[in-house]
């Protein structure tokens, strides 16, 4: 239920024609698993590297499991042939994804053990400003990438990540997504509609000065969203709707230079089911949230699963930002 949606009293005047903020991206890490999430994912990773100059950095970890099963528990001897020959064709399907990227500068990296340690290597050599990821959406035994890779990613990443999960290509504004064009290096990002949930944690700040500063460089409507969950007292104790509603608006910095006035949004219920719903309304491009080692979002302790079902179940990518 929401509560309130109100726009953010201006601190400054209104300037009709601001100039965005520089956003600085100079390499981005897309981890491939060769998989149809991944398909959908690339578009995003080219557009923005096309945006911001940015070099792209293809990855694919063999895992292991996928070579022990693989192998079918031969012996040594045949087991290093199989790995030998799944590197070549790991290495032979990056380059021919490469072929589609056009000018943009582009890396492959094909690597073998632990996916989050060669990944978290390729990102410490390179210095990797963000990492996009397509997400399955999967539970139980067959949560693979979503469920163990993305979770250690998230967990891990010293930079945001933006992950695509897989509703987004139903409704993805990229043309190539829906062309499936072989030269995705064309496609411009767009960004209209940017939605911020945060339960102002730790990494409120910085979560929402990212979405601040996608906001400015893309000239987009900014909602800021805050989700009561349990609360009881609506008529009789309204004291956290006040405080929420300026915290809201405290995020917001007083230098912002936007578009368009940012809105507050204080939903009542599930922080799940109102990140979706607000997001699915809007019509979001992007959904931007706080995301600690211990995969919160704000000062609630959210269990893996809350986290899972907004990232395998929002109609947009979700960029989660780590706090300082």
């Amino acid at each position: 239920m929401a509560l309130i949606e109100a726009k953010l009293e201006p601190k400054h005047p209104a300037i009709p024609t601001p100039k965005p903020a520089f956003v600085s991206l100079k390499n981005v890490l897309f981890a491939c698993d060769f998989s149809t999430t991944s398909e959908v994912a690339l578009p995003y990773a080219t557009a923005i590297c096309r945006h911001f100059a940015a070099t792209l950095h293809l990855a694919h970890v063999m895992s292991d499991t996928g070579m022990l099963m693989l192998s079918g528990g031969v012996d040594y001897v045949s087991m290093g042939t199989i790995y030998e020959d799944a590197h070549t064709e790991a290495k032979e399907r990056l380059e021919r994804i490469s072929l589609g990227l056009g000018e943009i500068p582009h890396h492959c990296h094909v690597r073998h053990g632990q996916v989050w340690q060669n990944l978290a290597e390729i990102v410490r050599q390179n210095e990797i400003d963000l990492i996009v990821v397509g997400t399955h959406g999967r539970t139980g035994l067959g949560k693979l990438l979503l469920g163990s890779v993305a979770e250690d990613i998230l967990r891990h990443a010293p930079c945001p990540v933006l992950t695509v999960g897989p509703k987004v290509a139903g409704r993805a504004k990229l043309p190539a997504l829906q062309a499936r064009r072989r030269d995705v290096a064309p496609v411009d990002l767009e960004l209209h509609e940017i939605v911020f949930a945060t339960n102002f944690g730790q990494d409120a700040t910085t979560a929402a000065k990212t979405a601040v500063l996608l906001a400015e460089e893309f000239q987009a409507h900014l909602t800021l969203l805050h989700v009561i969950e349990n609360y009881t007292e609506l008529g009789s104790h309204p004291g956290p709707i006040e405080e929420g509603l300026r915290r809201l608006q405290e995020l917001v910095p007083a230098d912002a230079v936007l578009q368009y006035m940012p809105e507050r949004a204080l939903e009542f219920g599930s922080a799940t089911e109102c990140i979706l719903r607000i997001a699915a309304e809007r019509e979001a491009d992007m959904i931007v949230l706080g995301a600690r080692g211990t995969l919160e979002v704000g000062t609630t302790h959210l269990p893996w699963s809350t986290t899972h079902h907004v990232l395998a179940n929002a109609q947009c990518p979700v960029l989660t930002v780590r706090g300082d």
